[in-house]
C-alpha cells in the first residue's frame, strides 16, 4: 500500500511518499507555483493533477499544512498541522517524551510531547520574524546565501527589533556601523532564539527535537545546544517532518 503525505507549507509544498514502512520518495515544490501549476479551486476544493506532476498514485492521500484551513485536498483525509509534526517526529526518532520545536517558513510551534502524545504547544503564527521568511530576508539584506548564514553564531551583534520588518531596517543600521558580515549574521541567527526562548522554557523536556526547514541552519543549532540544557536532535528529514507524520 502506497501512502502519500502533503504538507501544504506557507512557503513550500512537502509530499511524502511511503509504502507503509519506509520512506520511497519526497518531493519539495514552491508553494505559489504548485498552486498556479498543478492546482484548480473547485467547490471549495483544491483539485490537484498528480499524473501531471509525475507521481505515483496513492492508495491513501492524507494531508496537512498551512494550507489545510483555507482548500480541502480532494480524495484527501486532513488532519491537524500539530498531530502531523508530533506523529512524524515520533516516526523519524523513536522517541516518546520530549519537547518538538518546528520553525517553518512564517510560523514556529514548540510543543510538549509525553508518551507520543501532545500534551501542551504554543505557536507564534502572527509574526514572522522567527521563522525562514525572516532568515531569507535578512540574508538578501546581507547579499548572502541561508547557507552562508547559516554559518556565523559567534560573537553576535545585538538585534532588538522584535518585527521582522523593522529588524531589516535595524540590520542596515548596523552594516553602516562597519561591523563584520560574520557578527551581523550570528545577531541574525541569535534573534531567531530570542524569539523562541520563552517557549522552550515554559514547555522543557530533557530532548528537544528540532524540525522544519529552519532546523538546517547549523549556527542555530549551536546557538540552542549553547545556550539550554535541551538534548538537541535533528530528524533525518527536518523539513518534511509534516508530511511524513501524515
Amino acid at each position: 500500500m502506497l501512502v502519500c503525505g502533503v504538507d501544504l507549507g506557507s512557503r513550500t509544498v512537502k509530499i511524502a511518499f511511503s509504502d507503509g514502512e519506509r520512506l520511497v520518495e519526497k518531493y519539495y515544490f514552491d508553494t505559489s507555483e504548485f498552486y498556479r501549476e498543478y492546482g484548480q479551486k473547485k467547490d471549495a476544493v483544491l483539485m490537484i493533477d498528480f499524473a501531471r506532476m509525475g507521481l505515483p498514485r496513492a492508495d491513501i492521500t492524507v494531508a496537512t499544512g498551512y494550507g489545510r484551513n483555507t482548500l480541502g485536498l480532494a480524495g484527501a483525509e486532513v488532519i491537524p498541522e500539530l498531530k502531523a509534526h508530533v506523529l512524524g517526529a515520533v516516526y523519524q526518532t523513536g522517541l516518546q517524551d520530549f519537547t518538538l520545536l518546528d520553525l517553518g517558513g512564517q510560523d514556529s510551534k514548540v510543543i510538549k510531547v509525553r508518551k507520543g502524545r501532545m500534551i501542551d504547544f504554543q505557536t507564534n503564527d502572527k509574526c514572522a520574524a522567527s521563522t525562514g521568511r525572516y532568515l531569507e530576508n535578512m540574508a538578501h539584506v546581507l547579499s548572502i546565501t541561508l547557507a552562508e548564514l547559516s554559518r556565523y553564531s559567534e560573537e553576535p551583534v545585538e538585534l532588538n527589533s522584535t518585527c521582522a520588518i523593522f529588524g531589516e531596517s535595524e540590520l542596515s543600521g548596523k552594516i553602516i556601523e562597519g561591523h563584520s558580515i560574520a557578527r551581523l549574521a550570528a545577531g541574525v541567527n541569535y534573534t531567531i532564539f530570542k524569539r523562541i526562548r520563552a517557549m522552550l522554557q515554559s514547555l522543557q523536556s530533557d530532548t528537544l527535537v528540532f524540525t522544519g526547514g529552519v532546523a538546517h541552519n547549523q549556527a542555530l543549532q549551536r546557538i540552542i545546544g549553547r545556550e539550554t540544557k535541551f538534548t538537541l536532535v535533528i530528524p533525518r528529514e527536518p523539513q518534511l517532518n509534516g508530511a511524513i507524520g501524515c
